[in-house]
């Protein structure tokens, strides 16, 4: 059993807790929620509220700095740099753990209007980034980012369905 009992993502803060089956951090870090906000629609590019979980976790055993497209490896980052490789403007980089919604309406399947507000459909994933001079900043298109360090050291603390709560402000 992980010693991460569930996830706290604060917006405001730009921060991520991992709490303990006694309510207390047991690690926190810096993280990048979107530069456009918080917001559950789809083609928002806003980070969506609410509680979640870990549908999937992808990148065991990957290099830092691997760069994934559709959630496949491609490749380290200075290697596929170096090759000139053409890289996607939002790279994803080490690990990725896929947020599944589990709020109907909110942040799973349809909302009231018939608009899809599905994180998982949204492809919204805790992942590092190659840009983490931007970390502690809103700065994704979506998704929550991490430094690459940190989002391995997550990986390895928390398992698929660990509880993940995106909240704007603390106590909300």
């Amino acid at each position: 059993m992980s010693q991460v009992s569930h996830i706290i993502i604060n917006i405001d803060q730009q921060r991520l807790y991992c709490m303990d089956h006694s309510e207390n951090a047991y690690r926190d870090y810096p993280v990048s929620t979107s530069i456009s906000g918080s917001g559950n629609q789809e083609g928002s590019f806003k980070t969506p509220l609410g509680k979640h979980s870990i549908a999937q976790k992808i990148g065991n055993s990957c290099a830092i700095n691997e760069v994934f497209v559709g959630r496949q490896p491609l490749g380290v980052l200075d290697d596929l740099l170096a090759a000139g490789k053409q890289l996607p403007d939002d790279i994803i980089t080490s690990r990725i753990l896929w947020l599944q919604g589990e709020e109907p309406g909110r942040n799973k399947g349809l909302n009231n209007q018939g608009e899809r507000v599905d994180s998982y459909q949204r492809y919204i994933y805790i992942h590092g980034t190659s840009e983490e001079d931007m970390i502690g900043l809103p700065a994704s298109h979506g998704c929550v980012r991490m430094c690459n360090k940190d989002v391995i050291e997550l990986f390895d603390l928390v398992d698929e369905g660990c509880s993940v709560l995106i909240q704007e402000k603390e106590d909300e």
